[in-house]
């Protein structure tokens, strides 16, 4: 490819990849998107081309439409839970995430959510949503007529949303929170654990099928408080050159677990208020592939 054109898609890199990974939940897919939206670009005449932006973002979405039937019957089989892939969002990773709503877009739990739409449901959804595209764009990218496009944007708004837990926004004290929630952890008191949790608290863990982990959702303050005494104790305490971090990740200050010279895990949390009201574990060495790689990239 000739320089120009490039530099072009290169431009637009970043916010392809954050558009392909809020379709699949995966930075791994949402990569190989990219990369096929490259080929695309590079075998095209782009002189015919008015808008790069405009091009890209429906080659882009439309492989993803294509892709997501083939993603979905995968994790139909999948072992256990079926978690997203993490990000760092430190630096912009996922673009602008600076109002609640964009962060909740890109949320552990949110992504998880989106696995119930169909493929032409997420795409309007992701467009409209996350990146505020007009029903007229959307329709051409899609090839829907607009009519259609909002009855999507509306099904998929209220699938995603109608059990959706209502968390209150974290509280600014959110670090010290996690921090009291890691002491606990770590040095086994239980009863200062339920104290952080509200009394239904979900865990979901992912582990597929690499790692052992609890293959159901663990429901309940006591139940919940125990578990992770018991995962800190015979699994992670355990680890050599063990350090745990609050980072940024998805949006939002989550756990990052390393040791062994790599990353073991990563812990989503959500809040009620001062309380934590869900835990997502990301713990299979494939969902924290991406991770550690853009990890070294930024080294």
């Amino acid at each position: 490819m000739d320089a120009a054109g490039l530099t072009e898609f290169e431009l637009h890199r970043p916010r392809l990849f954050a558009l392909a990974y809020r379709m699949f939940g995966s930075a791994s897919e949402a990569e190989d998107a990219v990369q096929e939206t490259y080929l695309r670009w590079e075998s095209s005449r782009r002189d015919e081309i008015r808008s790069a932006e405009a091009w890209l973002t429906t080659i882009l979405v439309n492989i993803c439409r294509n892709w997501l039937d083939s993603a979905r019957a995968r994790r139909e089989t999948y072992v256990g839970p079926w978690l997203p892939e993490p990000v760092h969002t430190a630096h912009g990773e996922l673009g602008p995430l600076e109002s609640a709503e964009q962060r909740e877009m890109v949320s552990l739990a949110f992504l998880a959510l989106m696995e119930r739409l169909a493929p032409a449901e997420r795409a309007v959804f992701v467009l409209r949503e996350a990146f505020g595209y007009a029903h007229r764009e959307i329709a051409d990218m899609l090839d829907l007529t607009e009519a259609n496009s909002q009855q999507l944007y509306r099904r998929a708004a209220l699938r995603v949303r109608e059990d959706r837990p209502r968390f209150e926004p974290a509280p600014a004290h959110t670090r010290e929170l996690l921090e009291k929630f890691l002491v606990a952890a770590a040095s086994g008191d239980v009863p200062a654990l339920e104290n952080l949790f509200v009394a239904d608290i979900v865990s979901v863990a992912d582990g597929g099928t690499k790692i052992k982990a609890a293959r159901r959702a663990v429901v309940g303050a006591a139940k919940v408080a125990n578990y992770l005494v018991h995962l800190f104790s015979h699994d992670i305490m355990r680890v050599p050159d063990l350090a745990v971090a609050v980072e940024n990740v998805n949006g939002a200050p989550a756990i990052v677990v390393r040791g062994g010279g790599g990353v073991l895990g990563i812990v989503g949390v959500d809040f009620s208020g001062d309380r934590v009201a869900a835990l997502q574990l990301v713990v299979n060495p494939d969902k924290l592939d991406y991770f550690a790689r853009a990890e070294k990239a930024v080294a």
